[in-house]
């Protein structure tokens, strides 16, 4: 039985997703870990805090938060509308930024 359209679409996005994240979080993670496990900063405690986020909120509510950020009333929103890239939300972009996050 073969895939249809919409299946073979899916399946696609859902690599692109997962390749894409995977490479960003290779880049920047691993610098990152270096970082804070190397330095005395006084900026280590909040970016810790802010790379552990994940961990403690529930995916409902973390997803909540990245609307929010992204839509047009949000920070990220109305600042990428102000450089003239759109809003993020319920965009592939939007999507890979929620997906990098989340992963984190």
């Amino acid at each position: 039985m073969p895939l249809s359209h919409e299946s073979l679409q899916a399946i696609g996005l859902t690599l692109q997703l997962a390749s894409l994240t995977t490479a960003l979080l290779l880049l920047l993670t691993t610098p990152l870990a270096w970082w804070l496990a190397h330095t005395e900063s006084r900026w280590r405690a909040p970016v810790n805090a802010l790379v552990n986020l994940p961990l403690v909120l529930p995916p409902t509510v973390l997803g909540f938060y990245l609307l929010m950020l992204m839509g047009p009333q949000g920070a990220l929103g109305q600042l990428t509308q102000a450089l003239g890239a759109g809003i993020l939300s319920f965009t592939f972009t939007g999507l890979l930024i929620g997906s990098v996050f989340f992963s984190l």
